[in-house]
């Protein structure tokens, strides 16, 4: 779900009584703090991140919210590497939807058809496969994809160690 869809649903169907916009700034402000005290990025990803980089330009598809990218990426120091990044806050639906995707493709003025996306969730493969890109699933350990995501995947990788150039390349002509 986008930001706006899930402080949404957190009011009107778990009861909460703060709007859904104030739901939304009390996550991002908690998460904020959390993210200032450690960052949780994934082994490897700092370098799986450089070296795609150096061969195409990134976007960055997310369902969490602007201020999250933004500061995980500046923590990260990985803002520069970012050709853009779209938040699911910015389109009408989140991920399984492939709204965040299509938005982010656009922005790099490149057809989905030639792009890749890099996954780790059910949702986000549902999401990218939605949008006609070639998905790369790396199953979150913790959270691992349904089989039926798994199977809209065009290659499975174990780690961010093996995600290379070669695995992200392929004839896009076929």
């Amino acid at each position: 779900m986008s930001s706006p869809e899930w402080s949404r649903y957190m009011h009107d169907v778990v009861g909460l009584p703060e709007s859904p916009d104030e739901i939304a700034e009390e996550v991002v402000r908690r998460m904020v703090e959390r993210y200032r005290e450690r960052l949780p990025l994934i082994p490897g990803a700092l370098e799986a991140v450089e070296r795609l980089a150096a061969h195409w330009p990134l976007g960055l598809a997310s369902s969490s919210n602007r201020p999250l990218i933004d500061l995980a990426l500046e923590l990260a120091n990985l803002a520069p590497l970012f050709a853009v990044t779209v938040s699911s806050e910015e389109v009408g639906r989140g991920k399984p939807a492939p709204d965040v995707y299509l938005e982010a493709v656009r922005r790099l003025r490149v057809e989905p058809a030639h792009a890749s996306a890099v996954e780790d969730s059910g949702n986000g493969i549902r999401s990218a496969h939605a949008a006609g890109l070639r998905v790369v699933a790396i199953p979150n350990a913790h959270f691992p994809p349904d089989d039926d995501a798994l199977g809209l995947a065009d290659v499975v990788v174990d780690s961010l160690d093996d995600l290379t150039p070669e695995v992200i390349d392929y004839d896009y002509s076929e």
